[in-house]
């Protein structure tokens, strides 16, 4: 039985809502929303209108599948999305290489090029006119904080009030959606607000290689260094991006030198640390790690808990605190998963007009949760590191302390902290009836070396990814 029409009619805001929070906030300004929708009658179908050819095939390949999936969440049936092209009089944005393509002319011969983003809402200028494309939302006050940022936070915070002094240039790492971009932008919206003339500005590093692409094809060089190397403050995401583009390392090694030079800061991100960065030159990996590097770490569960209750309520909802925790829970990874499930739990109660409870999280999150539930045992731990590393299963229980056993046997407790809903306790107990504080001993460890040790990390990818199917 269909829902009626009028709360069909919210259904695609709803799915907004979800991919907001999913997707880095420049894949969503430049891919989704502009989307206009159209719901059919019986609510069946959704029409997705698209402006070009070029993004038509793109939406449908990244996010028709992701997107259809959300709205069966949302409606409790399935609704079948098909993409068409937007009557031509609705074509109102184009990036620059389309523009060209309609036009007939070749795209740039140029293989660092990268798609310019449509500029997003939060592109303000300040004071100065200068145009620093910060998110004003990202604050120091809207940032929760744990251990698992603590250090970062503080670093942060230092540069804001300080820029140029120590710890420049300040080099943040870690995982997917932990919180790096978020203290960048903190780090700029601080500066700006005791200094409105200062020259600040947010850039991920796709971006960052797209303009140097212009400026080789436009010849555009003297405005290129007239940009960058002015600012007060460079705050650049992502600079693993830099990996294999020869110019684009030449230039922002030259931005770097002469930021230093006029005591500018530089904040950077990664997703790991200076020395594991790959196909980067030596010289801007030393420079990058020449002031101050910290990592953010996945946050614990009274920070989750933390997270989603400010969250909820920065959306005008209240999360009772017993859902908090559910929630919590079951989504461990990292922030942006775990706003994405406040989102969807969110988008849920606001479409079927429901109080939010535990039994609603569990129905807004049943996709999320039945992936979860049909894993991931310790025995299966055990089992996959005890193969992964060619050793009996039964050493997991043993008493041997050789490395080659311990180190895997540590590894595989990592692991069933992260993906199981065990306690330290009883983990300990199925590794043998070893004590709790040996279990976080290891976890700990491990957890740290994961940052440091790319080799390492890598390893424990394959494992997550076996052990999840």
């Amino acid at each position: 039985m269909h829902t009626p029409v009028s709360a069909g009619a919210a259904l695609w805001p709803a799915c907004l809502e979800v991919l907001a929070q999913e997707l880095p906030e420049q894949q969503f300004n430049t891919w989704i929303k502009p989307l206009n929708a159209q719901l059919a009658t019986d609510q069946s179908k959704l029409t997705l209108f698209v402006a070009n050819r070029f993004k038509l095939d793109w939406v449908r390949a990244q996010y028709a599948t992701r997107i259809a999936g959300i709205l069966e969440s949302l409606h409790g049936q399935p609704v079948s999305v098909e993409l068409a092209l937007a009557p031509r009089a609705a074509l109102v944005k184009y990036t620059p290489q389309e523009i060209a393509s309609s036009a007939g002319s070749p795209p740039p011969a140029v293989h660092e090029a990268t798609p310019a983003p449509i500029p997003s809402e939060e592109e303000s200028a300040g004071g100065s006119g200068f145009r620093h494309r910060l998110n004003t939302a990202l604050t120091f006050d809207t940032l929760v904080e744990g251990s698992a940022n603590r250090m970062a936070r503080a670093a942060a915070l230092h540069v804001a009030g300080a820029p140029g002094q120590l710890y420049n240039p300040l080099f943040i790492y870690g995982g997917v959606g932990l919180g790096k971009t978020h203290l960048m932008h903190a780090v700029g919206n601080r500066l700006l607000q005791a200094r409105p003339d200062a020259k600040v500005l947010y850039i991920h590093a796709e971006q960052f290689v797209s303009d140097v692409v212009k400026a080789y094809q436009r010849k555009t060089f003297d405005q290129f260094k007239d940009r960058y190397h002015s600012l007060d403050l460079l705050l650049i995401d992502d600079v693993q991006f830099f990996a294999n583009k020869d110019r684009t390392q030449e230039e922002f090694f030259n931005a770097f030198e002469a930021l230093l030079a006029k005591k500018s800061h530089i904040v950077m991100t990664s997703d790991t640390y200076p020395k594991g960065l790959t196909a980067i030159h030596e010289r801007l990996v030393s420079r990058f790690d020449s002031g101050l590097t910290v990592a953010i770490e996945p946050p614990e569960l009274e920070m989750r808990v933390a997270i989603l209750i400010n969250k909820a309520r920065a959306e005008g909802a209240e999360m009772p605190e017993e859902v908090a925790f559910f929630v919590a829970k079951n989504v461990r990874s990292n922030v942006r998963e775990l706003e994405g499930a406040l989102r969807k739990i969110l988008a849920y109660s606001r479409f079927n007009q429901k109080e939010i409870s535990i039994q609603l999280a569990r129905e807004a999150l049943r996709d999320l949760l039945s992936i979860q539930n049909r894993q991931i045992s310790v025995e299966n731990i055990q089992k996959t590191v005890a193969d992964y590393y060619k050793i009996k299963v039964a050493d997991m229980y043993s008493k041997k302390r050789p490395a080659s056993i311990a180190r895997p046997r540590q590894i595989a407790m990592y692991l069933a902290k992260e993906l199981t809903q065990k306690s330290l306790p009883e983990i300990g107990e199925l590794f043998g009836g070893r004590d709790h504080t040996t279990v976080l001993h290891a976890v700990r460890k491990i957890a740290g070396e994961r940052q440091q040790l790319t080799e390492l990390n890598q390893q424990l990818h394959v494992l997550e990814q076996t052990l999840k199917g």
